[in-house]
C-alpha cells in the first residue's frame, strides 16, 4: 500500500512534534539551569555587586584583584597539587578494585552493591567520620600504628600532611569508577580474552597489552569526570580546614576560596570572576585530554574517535 505524500508529510511533522515534546522538559532544563546561570556568572564577573542596589560595571577590576590576591594562589596551588595526586590514585585504585571484582564470581552482585553504597553516604558525614578515626592520640588509625611501633604524623594539623591527608579521604568512595571499569572488563570479548591466554601465560602481559587498551573509554571517561570533580571539591575541605583552610591554608581550596568570597564577604562580582576562571581552566584541561585521546584511547572495531 503506497502512502500518499502529503500523509507522509504529515506524519513526518507529527513525529517531529513529538520529539519535540519528549525533549522540552530537558531543554528548558538547561537554558534555565546552566546556560543561562553561566552566562550571567561570566557577566557578573565584570561587575561589582552590593547585597542590596543593583551591580555596576567594574571592568577588569575583580581579575586585577585576583591576580595580587594570595588566597587565590594558594587555593589554585592546593587544588592542582589535589588534582595530580587523587585523580591517577584513584583511577589505580579503582582499575584493581574492578579487576578483583571481575575474577569473583559467586555474589558478584552483592560485592558490586557493597563497593557502591559508599557512594550515598553524605561527604558531611563521612568527613567527619574521618576526623574521628585520625584524631591524634585517640583516632583507632593512630592507636593502630602506635601498636605497631610507628609513629603516625598529625593528619590534620600539620600542614605538611593535612593536604595528603585530604587526598587520602578523597579516595573513598570509588564505587562509580569502580563500576565503570567492570562494566568495561565485562564487555571484552572472550574470543579475545581466549586469544590472549593463549598468545601468553603471563597475566601482566595481558594486562598491560590487551586488557587495559580495550577498556582506555572507560578510562577516558574517568579521568575527565575525576579531573572536574577534584577541581570542585569543597565538602571535604569546609569540614576539615573550614573556610580558611587550616591548618595554615594547607587544605585551602578553590571552592572554598569561591564560598568564602561570595557568602562570608558578599564580594559576589569577585566571587563570579574566580568561578569564571575555575571554569575556564577545566575546560581548557578538558579539551587537553580530548585532543590526545585519538593517540590513546582505542574503541571496539578499532575506530578512534
Amino acid at each position: 500500500m503506497t502512502v500518499a505524500p502529503g500523509k507522509r508529510r504529515r506524519s513526518s511533522r507529527y513525529e517531529t512534534t513529538a520529539a519535540w515534546l519528549f525533549v522540552a522538559p530537558w531543554v528548558v532544563k538547561l537554558v534555565l539551569l546552566t546556560v543561562l546561570p553561566l552566562i550571567a556568572t561570566v557577566a557578573l564577573g565584570f561587575m561589582t555587586m552590593p547585597v542590596t542596589g543593583m551591580p555596576r560595571w567594574a571592568g577588569l577590576a575583580n581579575y586585577e584583584q585576583m591576580m595580587a590576591d594570595p588566597a587565590f594562589r594558594r587555593s589554585a596551588q592546593n587544588s592542582l597539587t589535589f588534582a595530580l595526586a587523587s585523580v591517577p590514585l584513584r583511577l589505580l585504585i579503582a582499575l584493581g578494585l574492578a579487576l578483583l571484582l571481575h575474577r569473583t564470581r559467586a555474589f558478584s552482585g552483592f560485592y558490586q552493591t557493597i563497593f557502591y553504597l559508599p557512594f550515598l553516604m553524605p561527604a558531611v558525614a563521612a568527613s567527619i567520620v574521618f576526623i574521628l578515626l585520625l584524631t591524634p592520640g585517640a583516632g583507632p588509625v593512630n592507636v593502630i600504628l602506635q601498636t605497631f611501633g610507628l609513629n603516625p604524623p598529625d593528619w590534620l594539623r600539620d600542614p605538611r600532611a593535612a593536604l595528603w591527608t585530604l587526598v587520602l579521604i578523597s579516595l573513598w568512595p570509588l564505587g562509580v569508577e569502580t563500576l565503570v571499569f567492570l562494566s568495561g572488563l565485562q564487555n571484552i570479548p572472550k574470543d579475545v580474552q581466549e586469544a590472549a591466554e593463549l598468545d601468553s601465560d603471563r597475566p601482566w602481559h595481558r594486562l598491560v597489552w590487551i586488557t587495559i587498551p580495550l577498556i582506555t573509554p572507560m578510562i577516558l571517561f574517568n579521568l575527565v569526570i575525576g579531573i572536574i570533580s577534584s577541581f570542585q571539591i569543597f565538602t571535604q575541605a569546609l569540614v576539615i580546614g573550614g573556610p580558611s583552610g587550616q591548618p595554615a591554608e594547607s587544605t585551602l581550596m578553590y571552592m572554598v576560596v569561591i564560598y568564602r568570597t561570595a557568602f562570608r564577604y558578599f564580594n559576589l562580582g569577585y566571587a563570579a570572576a574566580l568561578s569564571t576562571v575555575l571554569f575556564l581552566g577545566v575546560l581548557v584541561v578538558t579539551l587537553l585530554i580530548f585532543s590526545t585521546a585519538r593517540s590513546w584511547v582505542h574503541y571496539e572495531g578499532g575506530d578512534q574517535r
